[in-house]
Parts: structure tokens; sequence; C-alpha cells
């Protein structure tokens, strides 16, 4: 990913943060120079020292065949908004886009292991709707062992991370401020509140 370094984020803490927030992200496999992208829920976590990631996807999706000890993508994409030349203070300004995004890859490993499966499948759960927690643990195990047949869970030990926190960091701190108040008078209270922790001084 092109990403000057006034835009690279190193944090390892913010970095799994935002994983974390932004918890649907895009697998992208290339196998044979052909590729392939799904759209999934993936839970992020330190094992050992590494970040890993947990996600699974339908039985009859074929991109998990795909995975022959080769290197994935798995694009994480937070907060993004149109940036009007109309908020700066330099009138000579074009219109931009502003987001933050992480690439993270590494070699997915099948988990094959029923306990292994459905402990992933309740961590989610957990995550994303605790108050069904109980109704989950009290489904009727043959049917939850036809809903695990149905799925295939796998994680992905990260390798490396790139990023991209392009929020108008080389335009200087007073032009970040104006763009700051203009997206939060648009509703991008999201955006504007990334770009107000990376203000430049």
């Amino acid at each position: 990913m092109y990403s000057p370094p006034y835009n690279r984020v190193e944090e390892r803490a913010e970095l799994i943060g935002f994983m974390r927030a932004n918890n649907f992200p895009v697998l992208v496999t290339g196998l044979g120079g052909t590729l392939h992208a799904s759209h999934l829920p993936a839970m992020t976590h330190e094992e050992g020292g590494e970040i890993v990631i947990d996600m699974h996807m339908a039985h009859a999706n074929a991109q998990w065949r795909e995975f022959f000890d080769e290197e994935v993508l798995v694009i994480f994409s937070g907060p993004h908004a149109y940036i009007s030349p109309r908020w700066y203070e330099d009138t000579e300004r074009v219109p931009t886009w502003n987001y933050a995004a992480v690439h993270a890859y590494g070699v997915p490993k099948l988990i094959d292991d029923k306990a292994a499966k459905h402990a992933s499948q309740r961590r989610l759960v957990a995550a994303m709707d605790p108050q069904w927690l109980p109704r989950f643990d009290a489904l009727d195990a043959k049917y939850v062992t036809g809903m695990l047949n149905g799925i295939v869970n796998f994680q992905i030990p990260v390798t490396r991370l790139e990023t991209r926190w392009k929020l108008s960091q080389n335009r200087g701190r007073r032009e970040m401020e104006l763009i700051v108040a203009a997206l939060e008078g648009e509703g991008e209270s999201a955006l504007a509140g990334l770009m107000r922790q990376h203000l430049v001084e």
C-alpha cells in the first residue's frame, strides 16, 4: 500500500484497537494470479507476542481451498470522507479523500477441531452479542454440529502490517483543525475524532 512516512502508524496498541473496531474486513487471495475476495467477520487478538486474526467463511465458499501455505491479505477499513477544497484556509487546493486503513498479511491455518471451531464462534458471539450468549450456549448440540460443519474456521498469524492514516497531516495543524470542524459539521464524527488524535504539532 502506498503510504508516505507521515501517514504511517506504528503504535501496536492503536493498530490492534483499529482492527478490533473495524472487524468486517476483506480477505484477498491470489492463487495462480486470479484474485478472490470475501467480506468476513474477524476477531483480532494477541497470542505469544503475535497478532492473530480469527476468521471463518461458508464451507461452500471455495476461497478457503486456496490456502496452500501462501500469504493472504486482510484489508481493514476505517472511517473515511471526501475533503472539500472549501474547507481549507489556502484557496489553492484540490479535493481529496481522508481515510484510515490497515493491510494485514499472513499465512492462514485451518482449524479442524470441533471444540476449537465452537470456541472461535463463541468468542465472536461474546464480543458482538453478549446478551444472546446464554442462548448460544443452550443451542442443541446436533444443531450446533450442523452449523459448524457448514463453515470453515481459520486463523491468520500476522507476519506484517501496512498502514495508512491519510488525515491531511501534510497540510499542517491549522488546516487539519479547519477540516476537523468541517467534518463535524457534516456529521463525520468518527473521522474527525481520528484526525483530532493525530493533529500535527
